[in-house]
């Protein structure tokens, strides 16, 4: 049975698409250790607390982020965790904290990675008139938005599209491509060349 531990700080739609394609056994031999957040306020962590999983909350304030990171590795281990997924984590994490789980560290991003990196990648997108978005599940390296590449999932950007109806048909493909890519890390049956993550 393989332990993820989930990191959010807002609603984490993401994780509970993670938990319940856990419970309907669309991701099968895994489990939810630990879910972990930066806010206290955090509605996911409330839905976590329902759902009776292991709910933590570490306060970042007035904390440098390496001393803040090390508090979330303690528990990740504390909690044996074999993949870590940020489901709207909004926190850099520091290189240390990358480092303690190399290549079992998950991202989704709501853009084709790599356009659209950062903050508001729908808005971004649909400003920029693109034709096409949708969303990006990759390894997280030290940079932002950057490692290689697991799952991407499109999405056609139709013209009665506005900024919230696009990222609403995003997210829901975002939830698709979670799934499909802790499957693909979890089973292991792919190799990384360079940036190109070639399954086997």
């Amino acid at each position: 049975m393989k332990s993820l531990g989930i990191l959010l700080s807002g609603r984490g739609s993401n994780f509970v698409a993670i938990a319940d394609s856990i419970d309907a056994g669309r991701i099968p031999g895994a489990r939810i250790s630990v879910v972990v957040s930066n806010k206290s306020d955090a509605p996911g962590i409330v839905t976590a607390r329902e759902r009776g999983l292991n709910a933590l909350v570490f306060a970042a304030k007035g904390k440098s982020r390496e001393d803040h990171d090390r508090e979330i590795v303690a528990a990740l281990h504390q909690h044996k965790v074999d993949l870590v997924c940020l489901a709207g984590y909004m926190r850099l994490l520091s290189p240390w904290f990358v480092q303690q789980f190399p290549r079992r560290i998950l991202n989704i991003h709501p853009s084709l990675l790599p356009a659209f990196p950062g903050l508001e990648a729908q808005e971004q997108a649909f400003a920029y008139g693109v034709k096409i978005s949708g969303c990006t599940v990759h390894f997280v390296d030290e940079e932002l938005d950057h490692g290689p590449i697991v799952v991407q999932k499109t999405c056609p950007v139709l013209d009665t599209d506005n900024e919230q109806t696009l990222a609403a048909r995003i997210l829901q493909q975002e939830h698709l491509a979670y799934t499909e890519a802790i499957n693909i890390v979890l089973r292991g049956n792919y190799l990384i060349y360079g940036r190109r993550l070639v399954r086997q």
